[in-house]
C-alpha cells in the first residue's frame, strides 16, 4: 500500500505537467484507477499467476493497469507499450523510481515491438475490441488471458464481433464500477 501511495504522490505530480488523467479522477485514485487496476488479478487462474509469464499492457499511458500491476507484483514480468514520448518518459521514471528489474517499457507503436508470447494481455482504453484483437493475437498463444477493461462498452463491443470470438470471450462485471465489464477470454483469436 505504502508503495502504491507513492505512486498516487508520483502521479499526481506529473498530472500537473502532462495531462495523463482527469482532475475529477485524480480525487477518487484510488477506486477509479488504483483498485480498478489490481481487480484484474482476480480474474487470472492461480496456475497461470504461478508459472509467473509475461504479461504486456497494451497503451499503458498514465500507468493503468499495467504499471499498478507491476509495482503490486514485482515478481511478474510485465512490458508497458506506450508509443507516447511523454508517456514513456514518466513510465520508465517510475519502473527506474520502484526498481522494477522485471518491468520493461516499450517506447513505440504495437505494431513494431517484436513478437513475444505473453501469458496475460490487457489494455484499457486501447482500441475497439475488433482493432485490439487484430494488432495483438501475434502475442498470444493458446493459454494467454486476456484482460480488457471496456468500461460500459464491453458487452456491446463483445456482442458486435463474430460468434469465433464471442466463443472465446465473456464479459465480467467490474468490481469497481457496477455499470462497466471487463471482456476477458483465455486463447488465441482468430486473425481476420
Amino acid at each position: 500500500m505504502d508503495r502504491l501511495a507513492r505512486f498516487i504522490d508520483l502521479l499526481a505530480e506529473e498530472n500537473g505537467r502532462q495531462n495523463l488523467i482527469s482532475a475529477a479522477s485524480l480525487a477518487q485514485v484510488w477506486q477509479r484507477h488504483i483498485a480498478d487496476s489490481l481487480q484484474l488479478l482476480l480474474h487470472v487462474p492461480h496456475e497461470t499467476l504461478e508459472r509467473r509469464g509475461a504479461w504486456m499492457d497494451l497503451g499503458s499511458g498514465a500507468g493503468m493497469p499495467g504499471l499498478v500491476l507491476a509495482i503490486a507484483r514485482p515478481d511478474l514480468p510485465f512490458h508497458l507499450v506506450e508509443s507516447r514520448k511523454k508517456r514513456v518518459a514518466w513510465l520508465e521514471a517510475v519502473v527506474r523510481e520502484f526498481g522494477l528489474a522485471h518491468c520493461r517499457v516499450h517506447g513505440s507503436r504495437l505494431e513494431t515491438v517484436p513478437t513475444a508470447p505473453m501469458q496475460v494481455i490487457c489494455a484499457r482504453a486501447f482500441a475497439p475490441l475488433d482493432k485490439l484483437l487484430g494488432l495483438s493475437a501475434r502475442f498470444s498463444t493458446p493459454d494467454t488471458v486476456w484482460l480488457l477493461p471496456k468500461g460500459r462498452s464491453a458487452g456491446e463491443e463483445l456482442a458486435m464481433q463474430p460468434e469465433s470470438i464471442r466463443a472465446m470471450f465473456h464479459v465480467e462485471h467490474s468490481r469497481t464500477d457496477p455499470q462497466a465489464g471487463i471482456v476477458t477470454g483465455t486463447g488465441r483469436p482468430p486473425v481476420r
